[in-house]
């Protein structure tokens, strides 16, 4: 199960970068950066929750997925883990 919550801390850290990216060299940095974002995750990811923010200099990408722990006998126990991704770029010209 620690693998898994890995694995998605590096997919939504990923994705906040290609959102940074996609927003930075856009006319419409929200909405490109979120399908930049969006485009950057794998299918199991659709609930994942992106919200980019531009500002004059810069733009903020943000990634969160809720990781649902599936341990057998004890799953009950283990409580679902939430990762973050965040990426900030300089606007280009």
């Amino acid at each position: 199960q620690v693998a898994v919550v890995i694995r998605a801390r590096v997919v939504v850290e990923h994705a906040a970068r290609e959102g940074a990216r996609g927003a930075a060299v856009s006319a419409d940095p929200i909405g490109d950066g979120v399908a930049a974002a969006r485009a950057a995750l794998p299918a199991s990811f659709a609930a994942a929750t992106i919200r980019v923010e531009a500002g004059p200099t810069t733009v903020r990408a943000t990634v969160h997925q809720v990781v649902r722990t599936d341990v057998p006998l004890v799953g009950a126990l283990v409580p679902d883990v939430e990762v973050e991704g965040v990426a900030v770029m300089q606007v280009e010209p």
